[in-house]
Protein backbone atom coordinates (compact mmCIF):
# COMPACT_ATOMS: atom_id res chain seq x y z
CA UNK A 1 0.00 0.00 0.00
CA UNK A 2 1.03 3.80 -0.87
CA UNK A 3 0.71 6.63 1.33
CA UNK A 4 0.43 10.21 -0.30
CA UNK A 5 0.43 13.19 2.23
CA UNK A 6 -1.17 15.91 0.56
CA UNK A 7 -3.07 19.18 0.91
CA UNK A 8 -6.63 19.23 1.20
CA UNK A 9 -6.65 21.34 -2.30
CA UNK A 10 -4.29 19.20 -3.84
CA UNK A 11 -6.79 15.80 -2.93
CA UNK A 12 -10.07 17.78 -4.18
CA UNK A 13 -7.61 18.63 -7.17
CA UNK A 14 -6.53 15.19 -7.99
CA UNK A 15 -10.01 13.72 -7.57
CA UNK A 16 -11.90 16.62 -9.90
CA UNK A 17 -9.08 15.43 -12.48
CA UNK A 18 -9.77 11.34 -12.28
CA UNK A 19 -13.76 12.32 -12.64
CA UNK A 20 -13.46 14.69 -15.22
CA UNK A 21 -11.55 11.49 -17.37
CA UNK A 22 -14.83 9.27 -17.10
CA UNK A 23 -17.25 9.40 -19.50
CA UNK A 24 -20.58 11.08 -18.77
CA UNK A 25 -22.24 7.21 -18.69
CA UNK A 26 -19.28 6.25 -16.01
CA UNK A 27 -19.95 9.18 -14.02
CA UNK A 28 -23.83 8.32 -13.80
CA UNK A 29 -23.08 4.75 -12.88
CA UNK A 30 -20.43 6.39 -10.22
CA UNK A 31 -22.91 8.21 -8.62
CA UNK A 32 -25.39 5.10 -8.59
CA UNK A 33 -22.75 3.23 -6.71
CA UNK A 34 -21.77 6.17 -4.58
CA UNK A 35 -26.01 6.26 -3.50
CA UNK A 36 -25.96 2.83 -2.72
CA UNK A 37 -23.17 2.59 -0.57
CA UNK A 38 -24.76 5.76 1.18
CA UNK A 39 -27.71 3.65 2.09
CA UNK A 40 -25.92 0.94 3.68
CA UNK A 41 -24.49 3.14 6.60
CA UNK A 42 -26.48 2.57 9.59
CA UNK A 43 -29.47 5.49 10.50
CA UNK A 44 -30.41 6.62 13.84
CA UNK A 45 -34.21 5.48 14.78
CA UNK A 46 -36.79 8.37 14.20
CA UNK A 47 -37.66 9.28 17.55
CA UNK A 48 -41.51 9.61 16.29
CA UNK A 49 -42.00 6.18 15.72
CA UNK A 50 -44.30 5.58 18.64
CA UNK A 51 -46.53 8.88 17.55
CA UNK A 52 -50.26 8.27 16.04
CA UNK A 53 -49.53 9.54 12.88
CA UNK A 54 -50.69 7.55 10.03
CA UNK A 55 -48.66 5.77 6.66
CA UNK A 56 -49.91 5.29 2.92
CA UNK A 57 -48.56 1.75 1.82
CA UNK A 58 -48.54 1.25 -1.91
CA UNK A 59 -47.90 -1.95 -2.94
CA UNK A 60 -46.94 -2.25 -6.54
CA UNK A 61 -47.37 -6.09 -7.40
CA UNK A 62 -51.28 -5.37 -6.76
CA UNK A 63 -51.40 -2.21 -9.18
CA UNK A 64 -52.54 -3.88 -12.30
CA UNK A 65 -55.76 -5.71 -10.42
CA UNK A 66 -59.04 -4.41 -11.53
CA UNK A 67 -61.18 -2.24 -9.43
CA UNK A 68 -64.60 -3.13 -7.87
Amino acid sequence: MKLKFQTKEESKKHQMEEFLKLSGGERVWRFFALCAQINCFPLKKNKLENTENFEIHIHLNNANRKLD
